[in-house]
């Protein structure tokens, strides 16, 4: 331990001779080591944030949603007024309740655009009829007041639970529980208050990415009663009418093992019903899978990308150790001959390699921390993470790459021959 002491003393003496020289060394390593890390953050953070999503949408959830079919929207561009019927039935709702054995829940959702008044002030949102399940399904949680109960949807109730957003927006400045909204042609008793809730993963055609902060949620006989299956749309002077029963039907097993079999089951009820490919499958617990696949194979990307700058780092530590070898020729065979061996004049140069990289490392890590947190505060919609595994695996390949760049220069140091060391000028 005196003798790697003393060795690292020296080392440090021999560095600090040429400190610009050794500062700009160091500098390869500092920045390979911040772009690993720095980038593996990038990488984490938005994989986080993507299975963050899915998760949202439940790993023990089955979601089928109606899809309008292209090429029945195309035929009608012609025809203004022919009625569009597609989706799913409620006929489909109550097949699946009967054939599906695993089933521990399942929610049927009606949803439609309408525009939400109270008094002087609106809003366009999206009514949402649907039953109690529909919070605890959706991971909503109530700021004030309560949530849906089976009983307002057996008596056909009036009643309905705001979103945040909304009711930031129709009552800044008083308590709306009591009071009525009105939409389409009806009012209704607002019963609750949501709290604000991060919007759902986007996946393909058939799930699009879910705002639940603009949503008015009532009984779903109730928005059956007063707003029908049909919705007229009137545009520049033509109509389209679209027919729908169910805009979703959201199903629940116990355990991940039962959602691809209850998938194919489900799928294998309702996909005969409907030829035109009006209703599409989306299931979280693959999209979760496949995306912790994506993830660790970005990361592999980002890291081997910045890992070349760290080889950079190396190959200048090389060029450098090299030229000092070089200059200290006459140094090595001056401890030659007053009894150093080989091993001790490697250890004397891999120890100044590994010093380098050492320190280009810990700066490098402090750098690597730092970047993301600004990224953070000016890209506000980029979350990086930085993990302690990542910092690790980028401090010890600076470290590796200091004794293995290291070892040539050291071998080839001690491997001279201490006469020829002393006639060197």
């Amino acid at each position: 331990m005196r003798r790697i002491l003393r060795s690292l003393t020296l080392g440090m003496k021999s560095l600090l001779l040429h400190k610009l020289r050794s500062g700009l060394t160091v500098l390869g390593i500092v920045f390979g080591v911040a772009a690993v890390i720095s980038m593996l953050a990038v990488g984490e953070g938005s994989s986080r944030e993507a299975q963050r999503q899915y998760q949202e949408l439940g790993a023990t959830n089955i979601i089928y949603r109606s899809v309008k079919p292209t090429e029945e929207s195309q035929a009608s561009g012609g025809r203004p007024t022919r009625i569009l019927n597609y989706g799913l039935k409620y006929d489909d709702f109550k097949r699946i309740l009967a054939v599906v054995p695993t089933l521990e829940k399942a929610l049927p959702i009606r949803e439609i655009r309408k525009q939400i008044r109270y008094l002087s002030r609106s809003i366009e949102g999206r009514v949402v009829g649907t039953t109690h399940d529909y919070a605890d399904f959706n991971r909503l949680e109530i700021a004030r007041g309560r949530f849906l109960t089976p009983s307002d949807d057996e008596r056909y109730e009036n009643f309905a639970v705001l979103a945040s957003q909304v009711n930031e927006e129709l009552f800044p400045y008083e308590d709306p529980i009591g009071k009525a909204v009105k939409l389409g042609g009806d009012y209704y008793t607002i019963v609750g208050v949501t709290k604000k809730r991060a919007s759902s993963a986007g996946v393909g055609g058939s799930l699009a990415a879910m705002d639940y902060n603009k949503d008015v949620y009532i009984p779903l006989n109730t928005c059956k009663l007063r707003f029908g299956e049909r919705i007229v749309d009137m545009r520049s002077g033509s109509m389209a009418i679209e027919e729908t029963q169910l805009t979703q039907i959201t199903l629940r097993v116990k355990n991940t093992d039962q959602v691809r079999s209850t998938a194919a089951i489900v799928e294998a009820a309702i996909k005969p019903k409907h030829p035109k490919k009006d209703a599409e499958i989306t299931v979280p617990y693959d999209l979760i899978q496949q995306a912790e696949r994506t993830a660790r194979t970005f990361s592999v990307i980002l890291g081997t990308i910045a890992s070349i700058s760290l080889l950079v780092g190396g190959i200048g530590i090389m060029n450098i150790m090299l030229a000092t070898v070089t200059e200290r020729t006459r140094e090595i065979g001056i401890r030659r001959a007053l009894g150093a061996k080989r091993k001790d004049i490697t250890q004397q140069f891999l120890i100044e390699t590994v010093v380098l990289s050492g320190i280009g490392g810990v700066l490098g890590v402090a750098i690597g921390v730092g970047i993301p947190q600004i990224i953070k505060y000016y890209a506000k919609d980029q979350n990086p993470v930085v993990t302690v595994s990542s910092v690790v695996l980028a401090f010890g390949i600076s470290v590796a790459i200091g004794i293995l760049f290291g070892l040539y220069p050291a071998q080839r140091a001690a491997k001279m021959d201490p006469i020829e060391a002393l006639r060197h000028e």
